[in-house]
């Protein structure tokens, strides 16, 4: 199925595409939660520190995946919006050759560095073997986490983000149960979770691609289609390339923070382990719903459809808002009891941690989600200076001021540092958002709801006419 995001009323457009891509993050999030928490309920506070640990480190590896997702996703909704189908199916397999040697170098950095990695962050010698273990599985299952990435991104791209939800929902409620049996009754440890991802992903990626690969024959082209693109490759590496290096620098600044936090002792690891993967929950359905919103900006951009971004970003804050605020209100009310439910016997020190991460750090959900909004509109339509501009100042000021606020406040002094550079790093997101061509000169008048529903019929019935075609050849 595919969606034209070029026409109908923005909110409700909006509405329909993000909540499956909603669903979908939630459920994909699911996989590093059940980890932690099959680690922390059946193996103890230590399994839940070393996976926790190894997990800031696999972020990176993540980082190049969702950078080549956002870079496929935006390019793909760009040649959609403008009809260029040919050009569309080139630049997918552009992408995916390019992934394949990209994959194959990350895989080969992983297995020889890891443990070099592992120490750089001053992993406690009580979980280091753990965290290698788990980080060395993780590595040998990089082909499926980048494929899949991938068949996401172009999924979204094409307005469909009901697909992706089904193959998380699957994927992951299997992962859980897989998590269980491979800890209980197959005693294989911290590895036993690490190996239930691995089968998983594996699974739910041969399934992606296999879809992707009919939907692209189903769609009849007039152009000439090649296996490779030097131009869409150079348009690809614009978008991906920023993502990468935004996404590769949060990931190393989040193992800075690690550090930090690994010099206060495996009790307070256990802590913020718990505690940061609900928070990572939390900002990556926000991450997501902006992914969502930059597929929209990119497909009206490439539309020539400027009025409408500005109409879908003041959606997008509504929607995104609408999010972040219960669950801001879920973590302040219950913390305690969200971070207890990671560990089977949880220490007084690493409940008071967890919980306290989530007082300081919630209450500024609202901020961060606002920026992905703006965010998702910059990079879908191409401004990725300012988007790095305002995604490294963030990342800079957690590092700094995690360090220098540690040295006198401890641990809290970490925690402190997140309210910080969501700040700031929002006020420029949104300087920049207004300096956008949308808020140029006098745009044209918005169609009327009638118009805009007699168009969307005609589009939804030449899309209609195409599948009916592509199957009748």
């Amino acid at each position: 199925m595919t969606r034209d995001l070029t026409v109908g009323r923005p909110e409700g457009l909006l509405w329909r595409f993000c909540l499956p891509l909603f669903g979908s993050i939630l459920f994909q999030q699911l996989y590093n939660i059940a980890d932690s928490l099959v680690a922390g309920k059946f193996l103890g506070e230590g399994a839940l520190a070393a996976v926790g640990n190894s997990y800031e480190i696999t972020l990176i590896f993540l980082a190049f995946a969702t950078g080549c997702n956002i870079g496929c996703s935006v390019l793909v909704s760009r040649l959609f919006g403008a009809k260029r189908l040919g050009d569309m199916k080139t630049g997918v397999f552009t992408v995916m050759l390019f992934s394949v040697a990209l994959c194959g170098a990350m895989m080969l950095i992983g297995l020889t560095l890891g443990n070099t990695f592992l120490r750089l962050i001053d992993t406690p010698e009580n979980i280091f073997a753990d965290s290698w273990e788990y980080l060395r599985i993780y590595v040998l299952g990089l082909p499926f986490l980048f494929f899949y990435n991938l068949s996401t991104g172009i999924f979204t791209a094409l307005g469909d983000s009901r697909t992706p939800f089904i193959f998380l929902t699957i994927s992951s409620t299997a992962n859980i149960g897989l998590d269980i049996v491979f800890v209980t009754a197959l005693p294989l440890g911290v590895a036993g979770v690490a190996w239930a991802t691995f089968l998983c992903q594996g699974v739910s990626c041969v399934a992606a691609v296999a879809v992707v690969f009919v939907r692209f024959v189903r769609i009849r082209t007039d152009e000439p289609v090649r296996p490779f693109s030097g131009a869409l490759f150079r348009q690809f590496l614009v978008i991906a390339l920023p993502s990468v290096l935004q996404q590769s620098f949060v990931s190393v600044g989040n193992i800075f923070i690690q550090k930090a936090v690994n010099g206060f002792g495996s009790a307070v690891i256990a802590g913020y382990s718990a505690s940061v993967k609900l928070n990572n929950l939390a900002v990556n359905c926000f991450f997501t719903i902006g992914n969502g919103i930059s597929n929209y900006a990119a497909q009206n951009f490439g539309a020539g459809q400027m009025h409408r971004i500005r109409e879908g970003c003041r959606a997008g804050v509504k929607i995104i808002l609408s999010i972040a605020l219960p669950v801001t209100a879920l973590y302040l009310v219950f913390p305690r009891a969200l971070v207890g439910f990671f560990m089977r016997e949880p220490s007084v020190t690493a409940l008071s941690v967890g919980t306290l991460f989530l007082r300081i750090v919630a209450p500024f959900y609202a901020v961060i989600a606002a920026k992905l909004v703006f965010d998702g509109i910059l990079r879908g339509t191409g401004h990725m200076t300012q988007f790095m501009v305002d995604t490294f100042t963030d990342l800079i000021i957690r590092v700094v001021f995690a360090f220098l606020l540690s040295a006198s406040f401890g641990s809290t002094g970490i925690w402190c540092a997140w309210p910080v550079g969501w700040g700031i790093s929002t006020a420029l997101s949104f300087f920049f958002y207004r300096r956008g061509e949308w808020f140029r000169g006098t745009l044209p008048p918005a169609p009327t709801r009638r118009e805009e529903g007699a168009l969307a019929e005609a589009v939804d019935n030449a899309l209609c006419d195409v599948d009916n075609a592509a199957e009748d050849a």
